[in-house]
C-alpha cells in the first residue's frame, strides 16, 4: 500500500492540464487546460474557484516579480496577461509563423528570473522543430537549443548551475550547464526513461535538491535525485500526469495536472478521474517558484 494519499482537488476534466503555478499570497493554484483554451484558479483555503476563456491556446503561465499581471505562453507566443480586472493580453513575441504548424509548450523560470520556454509540432510529434527560448528581462527573446519534438520542463538545480530539459517523444531528459549570464553548455543524457514508465512530462524541483517527474502514459509521478536515480513513486488514477508543482503553506503539497486526451473511450471508462487536478502531501518540501524580471 502506498504511503502518498492521493486526493482529487477539481474534477476538471481537462483536456490537456498543464503549467500549475503556485501563488503564494492568493493562496491560488493557477493551471491551464492547454487546448480548450483556458486559465484556472483554485483558493486552496477557500475553495474558491476562477475560470478564464482565452482566445487561443494558453500553455503555461508565470508570476512576475513586480506583481504586474503575469507572463503567459500562448498557441504562437509569448504575452503579459493582465486578469483583473478584467483580461488583457499584450503581445511581446510571436517566434514562428501563424501557420507553421508549431506552438508553444512549457516554460519555467530559472534563479536570475529569465523564462526558458519550448515550442513543438502541434500535431505531429515526430517532427523534430521544436526549439528551446530564453526570455530575459528586458523582454528580449534568444533561441537556443533546436531539434526538439516536444520540449518540457524545464526546471533547475538549487545553485542555479544546471537545467533539466525534457523531450518527451524521445522518453529523455537533458541536463544542461547553466552559465550566470544564461549561457548554456553541451547536454548530457541525465535520464533516459524505459517501456513501462511513461513518458517524461512537466516537472518540478524539491528543496533537498531532487526532481519530480510527471509521467505521461505511466499514471505516476517519481522523484529521483539530482544523478537520476529513482528515489520514490506515487501512484496516480489516470493514465496521463502531465505536470506537478509544489504548494500549500508548506509546500509540502504536490500538486499535479492530467490529461484526458491520449486514452481510448475504454482508458477513460476505466479512470473515471482522468483530466482532473489532484493534491498530495509529501515529507519534503518544495521551493518557491521563481518568478520573472
Amino acid at each position: 500500500m502506498s504511503k502518498y494519499d492521493v486526493q482529487c482537488l477539481w474534477e476538471v476534466k481537462a483536456q490537456l492540464g498543464e503549467g500549475p503555478l503556485w501563488v503564494a499570497e492568493q493562496n491560488r493554484l493557477y493551471f491551464v487546460d492547454l487546448k480548450n483554451q483556458t486559465l484556472h484558479a483554485q483558493d486552496v483555503v477557500s475553495g474558491a474557484r476562477r475560470s478564464w476563456a482565452m482566445p487561443d491556446y494558453i500553455c503555461w503561465l508565470i508570476a512576475r516579480r513586480d506583481g504586474d499581471g503575469f507572463m503567459a505562453g500562448l498557441r504562437d507566443g509569448i504575452a503579459r496577461v493582465w486578469l483583473e480586472p478584467e483580461l488583457r493580453i499584450e503581445y511581446l513575441h510571436r517566434p514562428f509563423p501563424a501557420d507553421s504548424g508549431l506552438r508553444m509548450n512549457d516554460a519555467k523560470v530559472d534563479s536570475a528570473g529569465r523564462i526558458w520556454a519550448g515550442s513543438m509540432h502541434n500535431t505531429d510529434y515526430a517532427q523534430a522543430i521544436g526549439t528551446l527560448f530564453r526570455l530575459d528581462a528586458d523582454h528580449k527573446l534568444h533561441a537556443f537549443d533546436n531539434d526538439y519534438h516536444i520540449c518540457n520542463g524545464p526546471t533547475f538545480s538549487l545553485d542555479g548551475a544546471t537545467m533539466y530539459h525534457t523531450d518527451s517523444f524521445e522518453g529523455r531528459t537533458y541536463a544542461y550547464p547553466l552559465a550566470a549570464d544564461g549561457t548554456l553548455g553541451e547536454p548530457r543524457v541525465w535520464r533516459q526513461f524505459g517501456e513501462g514508465e511513461g513518458s517524461p512530462d512537466g516537472m518540478t524541483v524539491d528543496s533537498e535538491g531532487c526532481v519530480w517527474i510527471a509521467q505521461w502514459g505511466g499514471s505516476r509521478v517519481c522523484r529521483y535525485s539530482p544523478e537520476g536515480e529513482l528515489l520514490e513513486t506515487i501512484a496516480v488514477p489516470v493514465r496521463n500526469p502531465a505536470s506537478c508543482t509544489f504548494g500549500g503553506g508548506d509546500l509540502k503539497t504536490l500538486f499535479i495536472t492530467t490529461a484526458s486526451e491520449d486514452n481510448t473511450p475504454e482508458q477513460l471508462a476505466a479512470h473515471p478521474l482522468t483530466g482532473a487536478v489532484f493534491a498530495v502531501r509529501v515529507d519534503v518540501a518544495g521551493v518557491p517558484a521563481a518568478r520573472f524580471g
